[in-house]
């Protein structure tokens, strides 16, 4: 842990914090929660430009400890951190910006130095433009070469694709993916969208009303979250109330108002106790109408469909089962029209067992 970035802060005010994260050298750590929850607040701690209470070291160096009445200043902090409007001065050039940033050797070194930075982050020929006469992608591509120019010890990006589309976002995760092959530093990535946290990051840590809910990687989480609550800030929308019957061959019962369902062993949870659960939609599997499949013979649920709506290549899907409760899923759309997927059609589901996660009632 002394080699990478962690981190325990806590306040009362303004923004109530109880937050927990680590994040190794060369790793991708995503701290995402729903706006207001206070990952900026966190990340504002970590590069020094808020004193909070508890501990914060960085590779090796403690950079906070409220009990030791250590706190080191944001111009002492070996930190790079990338805004979310990048706070690039509007009167410099490009390449100015970046060369600001650098602290050490004669203008021409520092000119020279900011020059393979821009190179690096893919901006070679734009030195002299000013922040005005650059794109957004390019604007963030400027302030990701001046964090960098602070030889940094840690990468701070706070909402890093939220001002450019969504073109420029894609072709942002492609130069964000291989320039962190390229470092040895623990990445910080503050962001909301979840697919975005998902496909960016090693880890994530979910933040919510300032407290850390859960830490893993995003599989984990969006398959296994540690309570309901978690579910909910996860987006996962089949979460039920349930109690279970059982442990058996590899296996865990429940009962679901009536429904018996198998699910994955979970022996954590004792016969007879009440639980909630969650089925992740990847896990929900569509019976086809002109040939059964075997994964029909898996928690086989009959009911209706209540919607089906096209978005582009996927097909949203609300399920009512014959027992009173709504799974919600998606199909490939050209699955949908096949099967006539239309509302109040009759149609029938399987949840597969090795996705029904439980959690605590």
């Amino acid at each position: 842990m002394a080699e990478g970035l962690a981190a325990s802060i806590r306040q009362r005010a303004p923004i109530p914090l109880d937050a927990q994260l680590h994040c190794a050298p060369g790793e991708v750590l995503a701290l995402t929660g729903p706006s207001g929850s206070g990952k900026t607040s966190v990340l504002r701690a970590l590069a020094g430009l808020a004193r909070t209470e508890g501990v914060i070291t960085c590779a090796g160096e403690r950079w906070r400890d409220s009990d030791a009445a250590i706190f080191v200043p944001a111009r002492r902090r070996r930190v790079g951190f990338v805004f979310q409007d990048y706070a690039l001065f509007p009167h410099l050039t490009a390449i100015a910006n970046v060369a600001i940033a650098i602290d050490s050797g004669t203008r021409r070194e520092r000119l020279r130095r900011a020059g393979e930075l821009m190179e690096r982050v893919h901006l070679a020929g734009l030195e002299e433009r000013r922040p005005a006469q650059l794109s957004g992608g390019q604007k963030q591509r400027v302030a990701v070469a001046r964090a960098l120019a602070r030889e940094p010890r840690a990468l701070l990006l706070d909402e890093p694709f939220s001002a450019v589309d969504r073109s420029t976002r894609e072709r942002l995760y492609v130069e964000l993916a291989t320039l962190r092959r390229e470092l040895r530093m623990p990445v910080i990535l503050v962001t909301h969208d979840l697919d975005e946290a998902a496909m960016l990051s090693d880890r994530m840590t979910l933040i919510h009303r300032g407290r850390t809910v859960q830490a893993g990687v995003p599989e984990e989480l969006r398959t296994r979250p540690a309570t309901a609550e978690v579910a909910a800030l996860m987006g996962l929308r089949n979460v039920y109330a349930g109690r279970v019957t059982g442990h058996r061959d590899g296996a865990t019962s429940i009962d679901w108002n009536g429904v018996a369902l198998q699910a994955r062993e979970q022996p954590a949870f004792a016969p007879g106790t009440p639980a909630r659960f969650v089925v992740p939609p990847a896990f929900v599997v569509l019976h086809r109408r002109e040939r059964p499949s075997r994964g029909e013979r898996e928690n086989p649920l009959s009911g209706v469909i209540e919607d089906a709506l096209p978005l582009g290549d996927n097909t949203a899907v609300r399920f009512a089962t014959a027992h009173g409760e709504r799974v919600h899923f998606s199909v490939p759309t050209h699955v949908a029209r096949r099967n006539r997927l239309a509302p109040g059609a009759a149609a029938g589901v399987s949840l597969l067992a090795e996705g029904i996660h439980l959690m605590p009632a």
